[in-house]
């Protein structure tokens, strides 16, 4: 039996979170009757039965608006570039937590993790690890991955590449129909020395709570833990997809360093 985009759409993502239909009738207060109809095209979901679905199913911003678009709805949420007008008060705030973070790194990435911002304190670091040498890629994964980028500065490389590939496969998992993610992990699978089983989803290994990255350098090791802030309860579809992501310390040689760095700039 054929189904309609609608169909299509609450199956695969049913099929992701192993819900049954009656599941997920129950968690969005319908009838699995009703629901079955939905995802056959013998009825039409209201605007409001499909953000409770999307609410039960965990959907981000840019699914819920593919979930509208499918029913025959216009889309939900706004996705406007960081840059415009009507963001000037978020760009304030990324702006303000990436300050705060000095002399410590701090990146602005999108869901592709495009770097959109950095503070002086990364480009300290980068300088120091990659030598002076420019980076080839504005893209964290591809700066990872590729031999000719910060790779070989990386001293716990496997680690760091296996859960950066971890995080890849679930947010494809999660947005199956994200071309360019796709397109990405392809690409990064493609880089010398990248093991062979890491081109299938591991669904038994959770990604590790902290991870800490070790960079070699002029001035020893250098070892940072992450943590990464989004919006909350975001309204549009852009804000949605940014992460700020943090670097701290994770030994005082490190703290010092990046201290004389920044006095020295």
């Amino acid at each position: 039996m054929s189904h309609p985009p609608i169909g299509k759409l609450l199956r695969e993502w049913r099929a992701r979170l192993r819900y049954s239909q009656f599941e997920l009738a129950l968690q969005a207060d319908v009838s699995a009757r009703h629901l079955s109809c939905i995802e056959t095209g013998k009825a039409q979901a209201s605007r409001g039965l499909l953000a409770r679905l999307a609410d039960v199913l965990g959907m981000p911003l840019r699914e819920r608006n593919a979930l509208m678009i499918a029913a025959g709805y216009a889309p939900q949420y706004p996705e406007t570039a960081l840059d415009t007008p009507s963001l000037q008060m978020m760009r304030r705030a990324i702006d303000l937590i990436v300050a705060q973070q000095e002399p410590y790194p701090a990146f602005v990435v999108n869901r592709h993790w495009d770097v959109l911002r950095v503070n002086d304190a990364a480009i300290r670091i980068n300088q120091l690890v990659m030598e002076g040498r420019p980076g080839k890629h504005d893209n964290i994964l591809r700066q990872v991955f590729d031999p000719e980028d910060i790779r070989p500065a990386i001293v716990n490389w496997e680690e760091v590449a296996a859960t950066f590939i971890l995080h890849l496969h679930q947010e494809i998992a999660a947005s199956p129909k994200d071309e360019k993610a796709q397109a990405l992990l392809e690409d990064i699978l493609r880089y010398p020395d990248v093991p062979h089983a890491w081109r299938q989803r591991d669904v038994t290994t959770a990604p590790s709570s902290i991870l800490t990255m070790t960079f070699r350098s002029r001035r020893g090791e250098l070892s940072f833990f992450e943590t990464i802030t989004t919006f909350a309860t975001p309204r549009n579809v852009t804000l949605d997809e940014v992460r700020i992501e943090c670097a701290f310390p994770a030994d005082d040689h490190t703290a010092a360093v990046c201290a004389e760095l920044a006095a020295a700039s």
